[in-house]
């Protein structure tokens, strides 16, 4: 990895710690939401059914975010229409903007796991590390759905006016309310197409079944699919995205 995608990265993390609305959104609201379904669901085994869903729903939500919303202000603000005049391609831009935003989401990940399993006492099974592998992975497709949108919104209202149209479809054909078997077959058809379907899956998969990276394949490969689509369509859109 060049240089010019660490010093992106790195201005990118100075930048978002300086934010305290960002950090907050990135910690806090995550952590009342968690809360506010863990004590809407006082049967503990239904609780622990229903967290991995909650929990990949929260990191793609968030992470979605809290990336378009980062990326659409260093767009507005002219910080990438510098960048991209300076000798660098717009691979390295993505790619640094990627990594500082994903470690952003990392923490998120990491808060809101060992929140449900300490604070809201959810019990899982499977290894542990291979739980958290399958959240980054969740969380790498939340920020590059955030950069790639960010390009086709002009201000903050327009990027939060993605949540219905991207997100909230996600979330009810997912899996989190009732189960993609149990739906019409039209919806399922189009559950199929949708990143948190198979983020859902495999988190279910890993910690209410026990099974391993090697067993949820499929999960693993859509979604590294969706990642990489999605970074490269994002360096594509960067230059219209930067001349706004």
């Amino acid at each position: 990895m060049s240089s010019p995608v660490f010093t992106i990265a790195g201005r990118v993390m100075r930048q978002l710690i300086r934010d305290r609305r960002t950090i907050a959104l990135l910690v806090i609201v995550p952590l009342v939401i968690a809360s506010i379904a863990g004590v809407s669901i006082p049967n503990k085994m239904a609780l622990d059914n229903a967290a991995p869903a909650v929990l990949a729903t929260l990191i793609l939500f968030f992470g979605f975010l809290i990336t378009g919303i980062s990326f659409l202000r260093e767009r507005t603000q002219g910080t990438l229409e510098r960048l991209m005049a300076a000798p660098m391609s717009r691979m390295d831009i993505v790619a640094g903007y990627l990594l500082g935003l994903l470690l952003f989401a990392l923490v998120q990940t990491l808060i809101l796991f060992f929140y449900m399993v300490y604070v809201l006492k959810v019990t899982y099974s499977g290894d542990l590390w291979q739980i958290l592998v399958f959240q980054v992975l969740i969380g790498i497709n939340a920020v590059c759905l955030g950069t790639f949108f960010s390009a086709f919104a002009k201000n903050e209202f327009q990027m939060i006016q993605f949540i219905p149209l991207i997100i909230i479809p996600q979330v009810f054909l997912c899996g989190l309310f009732i189960q993609i078997s149990q739906m019409p077959n039209y919806l399922q058809w189009i559950a199929k197409f949708l990143p948190l379907t198979y983020g859902v899956e495999g988190i279910k998969a890993l910690m209410l079944h026990g099974q391993n990276l090697l067993d949820i394949g499929k999960d693993i490969g859509v979604l590294a699919a969706y990642a990489v689509g999605l970074l490269i369509l994002a360096a594509l859109t960067l230059r219209r995205g930067s001349s706004s």
